[in-house]
């Protein structure tokens, strides 16, 4: 059913859901064997070249308890015709009502009471959902909801099962199940999440917490949500109550007229990042600078930028506000008589430079969120620069010493665990200092083997860390490698709130769209 309504109409398929490539490049579904009028779960995946040879039941055919056939007679299609066979003659059946359908069609609840042409829209209109403020899970679903959501890659998944130790907005610590651990490890999984990223659709990539602290996990369970899912579930929209009614000819046609409740709320209100860039090239009068000093600009334009001329982050800006403040050198031009006499009077005036800021575009007003600068190797760094990359290191630091730290907990837990099934009192063993448990000994040979084994991770684990620690210090230190003639980029990333407008095209998911 998914198909572009274009000129590509039915050129450019989507693969149905149970579909696969087989080793020669083939697309095969699976199918269940049906033997002696029984349909066993043994599953067979067969070509379309392949599935022509049998005779396949429906996947909806009634099925008594034994797994036969109810009726004597199935419908059936085999060599491309659809007719009746007897439950004896059967040799497949399909494995769902769903495999004939791609992923978008399967998200279509109600969908065999579609019509083909609004289901395809449906299907489609889908990919054109923008994330909400807050998603909104369906009340009414197909059950692919979850799947789609955990196979698109955009929620956290628990890698193993455990119990959740620590949580908050961007990270999430689980401590691993006993059986689930690899012999000798300090057994802690620790998710950190996406925060407000700029997808290539310039939407905001977030991820948030689903889970409590406490809560037991099972492996690939939903952690976190990410954009446009809720739960675990894939929510593109939002649950509202629609009346299909005549209102003083606003909704005349394909219009969609909606309260002034729903615009209050930010039921349908948006978040979306804007990257702005601003480069300074070495031209051949000269380097063009950024800076604060601006010729003939205000104060006013320059209060939201700093003494290296580039904005605070959390600044609020609005169309023509400068985000980051450049001079680029001006050709010697013909001077005026006056000007000559300025020039001999006050010495070298700064006219020799012009204006050519980087400002936010006409019509856009949100939030900066973040500033990076990248320079040359080689190139001096500026004041800001040089405190970017220091909270980046700090930043950095903490995440690591904050890893470590949640390691060494599990590593020492085991450790203790150890040494007092080894013998040694608890309570002797809490009076003395952590680092000082790895010096003890114990007589029976097993425990001190395992002890050792455990001190010698946890050295690696140190090691690890400083390894880590280094070569982030050495990524985030080091020059960039810029194009040929750049000395210096500088972007700012802006959060836009978009509300529900007039134009906006809204649609449900049976191909009933309007503006």
């Amino acid at each position: 059913i998914e198909t572009p309504e274009g000129p590509n109409i039915g050129l450019i398929n989507s693969l149905s859901v149970y579909a696969q490539t087989n080793e020669y490049g083939f697309l095969e579904t699976p199918y269940r064997k049906v033997t002696d009028g029984v349909v066993t779960d043994e599953i067979h995946y067969l070509s379309a070249i392949e599935e022509g040879n049998y005779v396949i039941a429906q996947a909806n055919t009634n099925l008594t308890e034994e797994g036969r056939f109810a009726e004597d007679l199935v419908t059936c299609r085999s060599k491309g015709e659809s007719s009746l066979f007897s439950a004896d003659q059967v040799d497949y059946m399909d494995v769902s009502t769903q495999q004939v359908v791609s992923v978008g069609a399967s998200l279509i609840p109600f969908l065999e009471h579609d019509d083909a042409n609004r289901a395809l829209m449906g299907a489609n209109m889908q990919r054109q959902a923008v994330p909400t403020l807050r998603a909104d899970k369906p009340l009414v679903g197909t059950g692919m909801e979850r799947a789609v959501a955990v196979d698109s890659g955009v929620t956290a998944v628990a890698k193993r099962g455990g119990t959740v130790q620590y949580v908050d907005a961007s990270r999430i610590v689980i401590k691993v199940n006993e059986d689930e651990m690899y012999p000798g490890e300090a057994g802690i999984d620790i998710y950190n999440l996406t925060k407000y990223t700029r997808s290539n659709q310039n939407t905001c990539i977030n991820q948030m917490p689903c889970v409590y602290l406490g809560e037991p996990i099972e492996r690939g369970d939903v952690l976190a949500d990410g954009p446009s899912t809720d739960l675990g579930e894939l929510a593109l929209g939002q649950n509202m109550r629609v009346a299909f009614m005549p209102w003083n000819g606003y909704n005349f046609e394909d219009s969609i007229l909606v309260s002034e409740r729903v615009v209050q709320e930010d039921r349908f209100t948006t978040i979306h990042i804007q990257e702005l860039a601003c480069v300074s090239r070495d031209t051949k009068l000269g380097p063009e600078e950024i800076t604060a000093d601006i010729p003939n600009v205000g104060e006013a334009a320059l209060s939201k930028l700093d003494e290296s001329g580039i904005v605070y982050i959390g600044a609020e800006v609005t169309g023509g506000d400068i985000l980051v403040g450049k001079v680029t050198p001006k050709g010697e031009t013909q001077l005026t008589p006056e000007e000559k006499l300025l020039r001999a009077i006050f010495g070298e005036k700064a006219s020799d430079v012009k204006d050519s800021s980087l400002r936010v575009p006409n019509g856009v007003s949100g939030t900066v969120i973040d500033v990076q600068v990248f320079t040359r190797d080689g190139v001096e760094k500026d004041k800001r620069a040089l405190e970017i990359e220091e909270m980046q290191l700090k930043q950095a630091k903490k995440d690591l010493s904050e890893e470590l730290q949640i390691l060494e907990a599990g590593l020492f837990s085991r450790i203790h665990s150890v040494l007092v099934s080894g013998g040694v009192e608890a309570e002797k063993l809490d009076k003395l200092p952590r680092d000082r448990w790895l010096e003890l000994g114990l007589t029976d040979e097993a425990k001190q083997n395992q002890l050792e084994q455990l001190a010698e991770q946890y050295d690696e684990l140190k090691h690890e860390f400083e390894k880590k620690l280094e070569a982030k210090r050495r990524k985030i230190t080091q020059g960039d490698d810029l194009a040929p003639g750049v000395l210096k980029i500088v972007k700012v990333y802006l959060a836009v709130k978009r509300q529900i407008q007039p134009g906006d095209k809204m649609a449900g998911r049976h191909g009933n769209k309007g503006v």
